[in-house]
């Protein structure tokens, strides 16, 4: 009977395969993969922002963001935590402004709601953060 010769070769082309539809697959699904930004309303008569602000970002399913006058992000729980930390975040200056961006796919109360839990807690400078058109 005749032995067979054993090969000592790997075939890479179906590993090449499977990362070519994996790379596509990467492609496919970054672009939908956006967290953190919000899409805000257009407004054609958007005025400057004030040079040291709080903001409160609002996402389309009703999660709360809160950045410091440094642009550092914390998330918040719910509606019940904001009053604070935006009193923690305050500190001494009583003239800090409050920015509100609200997804334009959030529902309006959500907005209202934050809306009314930062004038309870005591600013008096609040405003909705608007897209230029």
């Amino acid at each position: 009977m005749r032995q067979r010769r054993l090969k000592n070769e790997i075939n890479v082309v179906p590993y090449i395969d499977v990362m070519l539809v994996l790379l596509v697959i990467f492609m496919v699904t970054t672009p939908m993969m956006t967290t953190g930004s919000v899409e805000l309303p257009a407004s054609g008569t958007a005025p400057q922002k004030p040079d040291k602000y709080l903001k409160v970002q609002i996402e389309e399913g009703g999660g709360l963001s809160v950045f410091d006058a440094n642009g550092k992000v914390k998330k918040i729980k719910g509606i019940k935590d904001l009053k604070g930390e935006l009193n923690a975040l305050k500190g001494d200056d009583d003239k800090m402004a409050v920015l509100i961006a609200g997804d334009k796919e959030t529902q309006y109360k959500n907005v209202i709601e934050v809306l009314d839990e930062v004038k309870r807690s005591g600013f008096q400078r609040v405003a909705l953060e608007t897209a230029s058109k």
